[in-house]
Formats: C-alpha cells, sequence, structure tokens
C-alpha cells in the first residue's frame, strides 16, 4: 500500500473521529436538557461507534492509528519507519482540526473558538496517562492475541474509559490539540494541552514496556518470520 493512500486514510479517519466526539459533544448539550451525564453517555456512545466503523474501514490500508502516541508505538516496535511517523502524525494533527472545524461548520458555531474548559492537576494528569496506558495495551495485545477483534476492543475500551477517568479520556495528543479550539463540552483549555499531551505520551511508553514483558522476544520473532515468510514469492 503506498503511503499516500496510507495517508489519506490517517486524514479522513481522524477527521472523522473528531467530527463525531465534538458533534456528538454538541448534540448531547443540546438535547439533554443540562443533565452532564446524559450528554457523556451519548458523547462516549457515539465515539465507541464511530471508532468501530473507522478502524473496520481504515484498518486495512493504513492500520488505523488516529493518534500519534500509537504511531509512536509502532515506530517503537519497528513497524514503521522514520519517514512514515513523521508523516503519520502529522497528517493526524492537521486532520484532528479539521475534524473540529467541521463539527463547528454542521453546527453553525464559529470555527475556531479557544477552548475554556479547565483540565489540569494531577488526577487529571493521572487519568490521561491510564486511559493512553490501557488504550495501547488494548491494541499491542489486541494485536497479538485477537487481531480481528481490535475494532471492538478497542471501542468498547474507550466507550468504558470515558466514564472511569477524571479527564474522560482524551489519550490521544492530535485529539487534545484539536480539542483545544473549542469551547463545546469537548473542548479543554489550550494552556491545559501540554500536561495532558505529556502523561499520553508516558501511559504510552509504559504500555510498550509491559507488552514486551507480556509478550516473550521469542514470540515476537516468530511473528516476524512468519510475516516474512508470507511475503515471499509463492
Amino acid at each position: 500500500m503506498s503511503l499516500s493512500r496510507k495517508l489519506l486514510a490517517e486524514f479522513l479517519g481522524t477527521m472523522l473521529l473528531l467530527a463525531t466526539v465534538v458533534g456528538s459533544g454538541i448534540m448531547g448539550v443540546a438535547l439533554s436538557r443540562g443533565n452532564d451525564g446524559i450528554a457523556l453517555l451519548a458523547n462516549a456512545g457515539a465515539t465507541a461507534g464511530a471508532l468501530y466503523v473507522l478502524i473496520v474501514l481504515f484498518g486495512p490500508i493504513s492500520g488505523a492509528h488516529f493518534n500519534p502516541a500509537v504511531t509512536l508505538a509502532m515506530r517503537l516496535r519497528g513497524e514503521l519507519g522514520n519517514r512514515e511517523t513523521v508523516a503519520y502524525i502529522a497528517v493526524q494533527v492537521v486532520a484532528a482540526v479539521a475534524g473540529v472545524l467541521l463539527a463547528h461548520a454542521m453546527f453553525d458555531l464559529p470555527l475556531l473558538q479557544p477552548g475554556t474548559h479547565a483540565r489540569t492537576g494531577p488526577s487529571q494528569w493521572l487519568s490521561e496517562a491510564v486511559a493512553t496506558f490501557g488504550l495501547l495495551l488494548t491494541i499491542l495485545l489486541g494485536a497479538r492475541h485477537r487481531p480481528a477483534a481490535i475494532p471492538v476492543l478497542v471501542a468498547s475500551y474507550i466507550f468504558a474509559a470515558y466514564w472511569f477517568t477524571a479527564s474522560t479520556s482524551f489519550a490521544n495528543p492530535a485529539v487534545t490539540i484539536a480539542r483545544s479550539l473549542t469551547q463545546t463540552f469537548a473542548g479543554i483549555r489550550p494552556m491545559d494541552v501540554a500536561g495532558f499531551v505529556a502523561a499520553q505520551l508516558l501511559g504510552a511508553l509504559v504500555a510498550c514496556t509491559v507488552a514486551n514483558v507480556l509478550i516473550p522476544t521469542e514470540r515476537r520473532a516468530e511473528d516476524v518470520a512468519i510475516e516474512a515468510g508470507r511475503a515471499l514469492p509463492k
């Protein structure tokens, strides 16, 4: 698969994911009559549903990362080169911003609106580290043991993490940057982005370390050998 096709898949998937996150937050607030629990349920359900669909559609093309933390993890595991990694992350960030703008346009809101929702402090940072750790572990172990189940595993984990983390589980640096451009239910203040991103990257690194322990080196080498064998001409 050519890099351009992979990047297009990453762009479309990330953009539609952010449009879902922000748009469902706007709709949830509008219809919940001030009940934040109902709004969060709508937001979580829509995000999980969209994730499932987007991973199924774009996974075979780009791997359906939609997340710089996932892309960096794949680079650390040797599954991506430096050029692909930089290109993926750049496209993810641009697409995430485009998704926020798209959601604003659909609801006739100002396109650019710096976030005002305060999300900072140790509990928020810990939540983001835990959310990202769980997401990466779900992906890494799921890819080894149940690759066909990755879409439902990721969607289920994110739905749950919306509820069990104090931060409502951003778990994605590109998502965090883009959500600093909305004052809606899904927003975050620009000044709080750095703390979230640092916590997310830490959680991702810990997840990679734990996955390396849980998946023995010889097992990983066996997987590489199998893939190499599949690539040989028949």
